[in-house]
């Protein structure tokens, strides 16, 4: 190292849970010279080039998700003649049938196809199927659309034609999870997790400003309001989709944006941190069905599973519960988003001081206590008398849930080492959660209203299986890690090959863990 301040210590510096010795360290003894400043240039071009267009892209696929739940307040039910039963409840089930079912399937069918031509493909369709979902005329109708928005919510990158196994499942979410993974260290993942997720909160809020002003355009050529809230939302999907065909990024192996200089500082950087990552690595089904003999796999899914039952819940029926509050409809979708944007801002607090303490198992702990309480209140205040305690409850929920689950994720992700195992992680991850989506479905009845009681037990009960989850998976990580401390401690391990570092990952006896 120089002795400018502005330099770059290059000596290796483990991360919380990373052990350098051995075959790690070997790998980057020298990153290439770049000073401090530069250094923040470029993570600064890095971040302007990933995270808002990813954010941007699942911002709109989450809000063509969910924009069910605003449009049900205009008038959905009642046009469709679904309003009694659980007719509505169905057509959001059956998103996530083929949203869950083909997701690693079609990881391996699509493995060619390269993200900004499959992603923007995928996104398209996406905003075409709404505004579909727009002009339907009965139930029958309102469940197509709904298929299709689950089976064009599958996708994947292949990069680098057949060379690099890289997945983007269902619905964006994991795959967006797992480039980012590919891009930053896990002590500058967090934050830039968090921003992406939060593209989900600010897409509710977003929804339901939208859907306050696009419900005044009932009437229109004959159309309710509801069909309006998909129609306008599905025309931009679409055109977003056109243009961020071109801008869509990829990995740091290749994108045209980094000088060479540049590529092999980040490449370097990141395989100090968690080893190298195999980009060139082929995969097959073989590869997938490894991934699942590790124990630790179930555990990040289920913790995640636990959240999205209460995520979806909140989702899909917020604007239904408000209007319990005696809200007219209107004010019922403006009502709506304050929660929402909370969440955000909530949500990047928790973020950076989960990278400032490089700590995960608290951030996903307390939030989920926050959200437990909300809970808490909404089980015990009911009666107009009483909305605005209730509609505070509902801040709880949302803050506490919207926060606790960017932290999972990431957590999870990035204790993922290699490119095969992070892929089919974060895959698995995501995919198996989303089944809470079913559940989340069928928890807030019609016939349980305004009180919604059994919804809310559902949710509570699931988060406190989500954090139960948080909690053995803690356990699993620092047992291994310990154990692989006395390994180590009875002599180094010899150094291994780049092929074998590359699937053996986070499995590695030097690989240390992050809790």
């Amino acid at each position: 190292m120089g002795s400018s301040e502005e330099s770059i210590d290059r000596s290796p510096q483990p991360e919380p849970g990373l052990k350098p010795e051995g075959h790690i360290e070997a790998l980057t003894s020298d990153l290439p010279p770049l000073t401090t400043t530069t250094e923040r240039r470029l993570m600064a071009k890095i971040d302007w080039h990933i995270v808002p267009c990813l954010c941007v892209l699942y911002l709109l696929a989450f809000l063509d998700r969910v924009n069910i739940s605003n449009a049900a307040v205009l008038g959905l039910e009642t046009d469709l003649n679904i309003a009694t039963g659980t007719k509505y409840n169905t057509a959001l089930t059956i998103f996530f049938v083929p949203y869950v079912i083909f997701e690693i399937p079609s990881n391996i069918l699509l493995k060619k196809l390269k993200p900004h031509v499959w992603l923007s493909f995928c996104m398209f369709g996406f905003g075409l199927v709404m505004i579909c979902q727009g002009l339907v005329s009965n139930w029958g109708g309102l469940m197509t659309t709904r298929w299709f928005l689950g089976m064009k919510a599958i996708h994947i990158h292949r990069h680098k034609t057949d060379r690099d196994a890289g997945m983007f499942e269902t619905g964006m979410f994991p795959g967006c999870f797992y480039l980012l993974g590919m891009w930053y260290k896990r002590s500058e993942a967090q934050k830039r997790f968090s921003f992406f997720f939060s593209s989900t909160t600010l897409a509710g809020a977003f929804g339901g400003l939208l859907a306050s002003g696009l419900g005044k355009m009932a009437g229109l050529r004959g159309y309710g309001g509801w069909r309006w809230v998909f129609i306008i939302e599905g025309v931009i999907t679409c055109v977003v989709a056109i243009v961020w065909f071109f801008i869509i990024p990829g990995f740091p192996e290749d994108v045209k944006w980094l000088n060479e200089e540049e590529r092999t500082y980040i490449r370097a950087k990141l395989a100090r941190d968690a080893g190298k990552a195999g980009h060139d690595a082929r995969m097959g089904w073989r590869d997938v069905l490894a991934v699942f003999k590790d124990y630790k796999i179930f555990l990040g899914g289920f913790m995640y599973f636990g959240q999205v039952v209460t995520a979806y819940g909140y989702a899909f029926f917020a604007p239904t519960i408000i209007k319990t509050y005696g809200y007219g409809t209107i004010q019922t979708q403006l009502y709506s988003i304050p929660p929402w944007a909370a969440a955000f801002a909530f949500s990047m607090v928790i973020a950076t001081f989960s990278d400032l303490t490089r700590h995960r198992l608290a951030f996903t702990l307390i939030p989920t206590a926050i959200a437990m309480a909300g809970f808490g209140i909404l089980l015990n205040v009911h009666g107009e008398a009483h909305r605005h305690v209730q509609y505070g409850a509902l801040f709880m929920v949302t803050c506490g849930c919207y926060s606790a689950m960017p932290v999972i994720v990431c957590w999870f992700a990035m204790n993922l080492g290699g490119h095969r195992r992070r892929s089919v992680g974060t895959a698995w991850q995501v995919g198996f959660g989303n089944t809470g989506g079913i559940i989340s479905t069928y928890a807030f009845l019609a016939k349980d209203a305004p009180e919604y009681r059994n919804g809310y037990i559902i949710s509570l009960s699931f988060i406190c299986f989500s954090a139960a989850c948080c909690i053995g998976y803690f356990v699993a990580l620092w047992a291994e890690n310990k154990r692989r401390d006395r390994v180590m401690a009875n002599g180094a391990p010899a150094e291994l090959r780049e092929d074998e570092e590359e699937v053996q990952g986070d499995l590695a006896v030097t690989y240390r863990y992050g809790y």
